[in-house]
């Protein structure tokens, strides 16, 4: 929300993950105490170019225990003398002021801790995508196993059809085997009958 001439952020909604709030460049002069109720968590806080005049204004900042980074740049509160220790002395969480520490140091241009939002997106993405890895991974396994259970339908139907032709050829040799029987059979009777008509004729003889 920067530079859209807000006056108050009591119309503010409550946020509470949300860790860095733009107010630059707008019309704000007080009513900071909502900041603490709607965003607890907020650890860089811009309101340069607003209409704060007293240190005792930020004082609601306070309650913000996260508040590393603050930004008043070009407000008229930091043309007070000793403006910078004041702050440092009101609000001992705070490690940055218009960008630099107590020790003038200048503040990193990205801190981890302001990009916890974007951290927690990224971490989703990267589960969602884990989760789709595993159903893909899980989906390709069931197409594997749906795989090895056609082949071993197939094998089994090669291997009934191997056992069919099996059976087919021993009916075959069953077959072969009674037919010698029967020749076996019928050779046998020829030899008895004519083993018997000779002594039918001898019989014949002696009663002549």
């Amino acid at each position: 929300m920067i530079n859209v001439n807000l006056l108050s952020v009591s119309n503010l909604p409550k946020l509470n993950k949300l860790r860095k709030l733009e107010l630059s460049d707008n019309h704000i002069s007080g009513g900071l105490e909502v900041l603490a109720e709607k965003t607890p968590n907020l650890t860089h806080l811009n309101l340069s170019g607003n209409k704060i005049k007293e240190i005792n204004t930020l004082d609601p900042l306070k309650k913000l225990p996260h508040l590393r980074n603050l930004d008043l740049f070009n407000c008229e509160v930091t043309m007070l003398i000793n403006y910078r220790e004041s702050i440092f002395a009101l609000l001992p969480q705070l490690i940055y002021l218009d960008g630099f520490d107590t020790n003038d140091k200048e503040a990193p241009d990205s801190d981890p801790e302001a990009d916890g939002l974007d951290d927690e997106c990224d971490e989703n993405g990267d589960e969602d995508e884990e989760e789709d890895d595993e159903e893909d991974e899980e989906l390709d396994d069931d197409a594997v196993d749906d795989e090895d259970e056609d082949d071993l339908d197939g094998e089994e139907e090669e291997n009934g059809g191997d056992d069919e032709d099996e059976d087919d050829e021993d009916d075959g040799d069953d077959d072969e085997d009674d037919e010698e029987e029967t020749e076996v059979q019928r050779g046998e009777k020829r030899k008895r009958e004519f083993e018997e008509e000779p002594y039918e004729e001898e019989d014949e003889d002696n009663d002549d």
